[in-house]
């Protein structure tokens, strides 16, 4: 029996030091890489937007009142047709990333080139309204944004919401 406690023994003294090791031998290559991942990052909804250039179509929620205020801007919400039809932000237009190619045909005459658009979805881990937000880039629109948990916060914020066949809230 003593002899094999040895073998258990040794292989459990010796699982520490091969995962330290390979810990080390991992943060080594990650370091000389030719675009070496970050150990430690932001990984916040606006963060994940961001590309290499530190450019992000993300906005915040008082740029989007702004926009909205001053009738500058589209909103297109990306929800499902049933969620728009159960509130949106007042004057958004349904634009369901699920139907996104017939969608689009309906509703393109409605967005102009050179116009804010806001894309919106639900949710901070909803990635709808940035798959819309580059959809409409390869589109060619220009400046299109990313209101990130867009029906929360502007349902949060009490700004004018409507439902389909209701009047406008405030």
């Amino acid at each position: 029996m003593k002899v094999m406690k040895r073998p258990i023994l040794q292989a459990l003294r010796q699982i520490p030091l091969l995962m330290v090791m390979a810990s080390l031998m991992a943060v080594a290559v990650n370091h000389w890489r030719e675009t070496p991942l970050p150990l430690i990052d932001d990984w916040s909804a606006t963060a994940r937007l961001t590309d290499r250039d530190g450019k992000t179509p993300a906005i915040h929620l008082d740029q989007a009142k702004q926009l909205f205020e001053r009738k500058t801007a589209i909103f297109l919400d990306t929800r499902p047709q049933s969620q728009y039809e159960d509130g949106h932000i007042s004057g958004a237009l349904s634009l369901p990333w699920q139907d996104v190619t017939s969608a689009f045909t309906e509703i393109a005459g409605e967005l102009e080139d050179n116009q804010t658009i806001v894309t919106y979805c639900d949710g901070e881990n909803c990635e709808l309204s940035h798959d819309l937000a580059m959809f409409l880039k390869e589109m060619g629109f220009t400046d299109v944004r990313v209101l990130i948990n867009g029906w929360t916060v502007w349902q949060d914020a009490g700004l004018p919401s409507r439902k389909t066949g209701e009047a406008d809230e405030r």
